[in-house]
């Protein structure tokens, strides 16, 4: 313990908990839970005592102005999948929740509705996961034949839009438009209103990894408004909302980032290694104002490791959106990092530009319209479940008054 009693004197106006841990030399760190409460700050610390390693988990109590969402890991390992899967082009397996991303944590998820913007090549889907009581809204990523050449683009995206209802926040119009102007944004908002009619006031959790993510985002602070908007019924009684984005770029200056932090709390952007895209479109620490700016809050996950001994960290950051000591700490430099998070593959199954394979017989759940979108919806089961219930129930009263 003296090894580290030079750094532990530097922390005395924290409040720490020295808790040690097996000193086999063959520990293994992966899993270990790293930060549940954004109140609490697990740091690790290790050293070698001659023959053995030993670990020490070392808290860090600190106490914030303002009570901050809590960071989930099980829950953000769930969603990963869901990003995951909504890249799949085929959209017979996809609608049906058979595609082989659609198992898992994933599994047992009904689709509600699935919308496909070919004129734009988006796809996004709504179903409903009973173990997490709550409705899943999830955004593809950009589906080219060369992500480099997308990424290379963001580089030069300008910010040139007024975002509606906040003062001098901007973001770039491709990014809003994605969303709002395009065939997704009436297809979520139908499969929203007909999941929480058939399930009740369910949570609603909204997540989508790259160009996905940013969409995502843009769908949580549309529905966030519309909870707040007394007179829209339809969507007030949200139970609570979340979302989660993976690898996502940034997409407004910062009195965008600062509003969106206000209406939509509940927010989280994961970051891996050394992922180029959240670095891009670029931002100029010199020029906050003016520039692209992050909203928080980030987690940042990277490998740290001695010798054999390697695991996964999932920092918390701080609620700046653009943490130092975070994401923008290291180069951003990997595609590789970009297209996998927690292990789970990320990006299209296929590389042909805006590939999409339906099944015939499909057509009967929904209509394609002149420019070749398309929305496939279908009655949430139980809703089905209900309505032959009562047919049954129907048939049995008309029974016992013919034989009456």
């Amino acid at each position: 313990m003296n090894t580290n009693q030079n750094w532990i004197n530097k922390t005395s106006n924290l409040s720490l908990k020295f808790t040690p841990i097996s000193c086999n030399r063959g520990i293994s760190l992966y899993g270990a839970n790293m930060v549940d409460d954004l109140d609490d700050y697990n740091l690790f610390a290790c050293w070698f005592n001659w023959q053995r390693l030993c670990l020490v988990i070392i808290r860090l109590k600190i106490k914030h102005k303002v009570d901050s969402p809590v960071y989930n890991h099980t829950l953000t390992t769930i969603l990963v999948e869901y990003a995951s899967a909504v890249y799949i082009s085929d959209s017979t397996d996809l609608f049906t929740w058979t595609c082989s991303r659609c198992g898992g944590l994933t599994k047992g998820f009904e689709v509600i509705e699935l919308i496909v913007d070919v004129e734009n090549c988006l796809q996004a889907f709504v179903g409903v996961a009973d173990d997490l009581d709550a409705i899943v809204i999830a955004f593809r990523g950009t589906q080219e034949t060369s992500i480099q050449n997308w990424i290379e683009d963001l580089f030069w995206k300008q910010l040139d839009f007024d975002y509606p209802g906040c003062a001098d926040g901007k973001v770039h119009h491709g990014f809003f438009n994605a969303y709002n102007n395009t065939a997704l944004r009436s297809g979520i908002l139908d499969g929203v209103g007909r999941a929480k009619e058939a399930y009740g006031n369910l949570k609603i959790m909204v997540t989508g990894h790259s160009m996905g993510g940013a969409m995502a985002a843009f769908c949580g602070l549309d529905l966030a408004t519309r909870k707040l908007d007394q007179s829209n019924y339809a969507y007030l009684w949200i139970k609570e909302l979340h979302v989660t984005t993976f690898g996502q770029p940034r997409i407004g200056n910062a009195a965008f980032a600062s509003y969106y932090s206000k209406i939509v709390p509940n927010m989280f952007r994961v970051t891996h290694a050394h992922d180029l895209v959240p670095h891009l479109p670029p931002y100029y620490q010199h020029f906050p104002q003016k520039t692209y700016h992050h909203f928080p809050r980030e987690v940042w996950l990277y490998d740290i490791g001695l010798g054999f001994l390697i695991y996964q960290v999932e920092k918390i950051c701080d609620g700046s959106g653009e943490d130092s000591e975070c994401s923008r700490s290291v180069s951003g430099n990997s595609i590789s990092d970009h297209l996998s998070y927690f292990g789970v593959e990320m990006g299209c199954d296929t590389s042909s530009k805006c590939r999409i394979v339906m099944a015939p017989n499909l057509a009967s759940y929904g209509e394609i319209d002149d420019y070749g979108n398309f929305a496939l919806h279908r009655a949430p089961s139980k809703f089905i479940r209900k309505m032959e219930k009562e047919e049954k129930t129907s048939d049995q009263r008309v029974f016992l008054r013919d034989h009456h």
